[in-house]
């Protein structure tokens, strides 16, 4: 992900904490937030990932004149045929990979997300390993990096994600 202008506003915090239900004070009320040791309104901690939305090239962000990935009648916005034909011609298309997940995701804090803050984040790849599954068979994992700079170029956030990609469909 890169963003080059990711504006940090006290309104979007509070819609954030709202949104994954933390009714912390210090997301949403300026009296009892300067009374904490912060003294300010600070952004929860996984608020850096919002930054998705201000890249136009996100590809979860949905686009003017675009079936929005995710919506329809099935969960990933595709129309599905008969299963067994889907299964074929979807490992066909895709060799013998099953298809990735999102494993992991940390954050690092250099300082508190901070209303007035204008972030920009560059993404940078990381690690890669293989580890062998029984049912699976190879687990392909592969880290990304992403770090977030203030208005002054200052390192606030870094983010890594792990990705996995399975060799194998897992049948139930």
């Amino acid at each position: 992900m890169a963003v080059e202008r990711f504006p940090i506003e006290a309104s979007h915090i509070l819609m954030f904490a709202r949104a994954i239900g933390d009714s912390n004070l210090i997301y949403s009320d300026d009296a009892h937030a300067a009374s904490t040791e912060v003294g300010s309104i600070i952004a929860p901690p996984t608020f850096a990932q919002a930054s998705a939305q201000f890249d136009p090239d996100y590809f979860l962000r949905p686009k003017d004149g675009q079936k929005w990935f995710g919506s329809g009648a099935t969960a990933s916005g595709t129309l599905l045929k008969d299963p067994k034909e889907s299964k074929e011609s979807d490992e066909k298309k895709s060799g013998s990979s099953a298809g990735g997940l999102h494993a992991e995701q940390h954050f690092t804090y250099h300082r508190h997300l901070k209303p007035g803050d204008v972030l920009s984040a560059e993404n940078k790849p990381g690690e890669s390993w293989e580890k062998e599954s029984k049912r699976a068979g190879v687990l392909k994992f592969s880290e990304s990096i992403t770090e977030y700079r203030d208005q002054n170029g200052e390192l606030v956030v870094t983010a890594r994600s792990v990705g996995v990609v399975t060799e194998k469909v897992i049948e139930q």
